[in-house]
């Protein structure tokens, strides 16, 4: 029995960019890693979790992981993606990562389902905001020429 279904959400990159809105989180996140199969305190709020040989990535934010004692580091800002890009969508996420870093901003990208989501230290939020606001007004400038 194959369960498989099409991929769903946007492929053209162009539409992508040019359909680009911005949601920023007010919480700030954070990255904390647990060793070997070692799993998270259950009030541990997260966010986003990744097994790796090495051990469990996981994003949450800054409050719940002082809640919690949890050591972590990349304190950040979530700015979520808001256009339903395919998860075979060619180029969008490294068009964002390429933009920003041409501005000096570093970024970890998440991709959701529905959504991708990027990660930049705290204090570049805005500066983040503002380039993609303009790689999304260069795509609408694209598509209407």
């Amino acid at each position: 029995m194959d369960t498989q279904s099409a991929t769903p959400g946007e492929t053209n990159l162009t539409t992508l960019l040019a359909t680009l809105k911005l949601t920023m989180s007010p919480e700030t996140f954070v990255f904390i890693t647990l060793p070997g199969l070692k799993l998270p305190p259950p009030s541990l709020q997260i966010q986003m979790s990744f097994r790796e040989a090495e051990g469990t990535t996981i994003i949450t934010t800054q409050d719940s992981a002082d809640t919690c004692g949890i050591e972590y580091t990349f304190p950040c800002k979530m700015i979520t993606l808001n256009v339903h890009s395919s998860l075979e969508a060619v180029g969008f996420m490294a068009a964002i990562s390429t933009k920003l870093a041409e501005n000096g901003i570093g970024v970890n990208p998440v991709s959701g389902y529905y959504h991708d989501h990027c990660f930049v230290p705290l204090g570049k939020e805005n500066e983040a905001v503002k380039v993609l606001q303009d790689l999304a007004t260069e795509a609408q400038k694209r598509i209407k020429t």
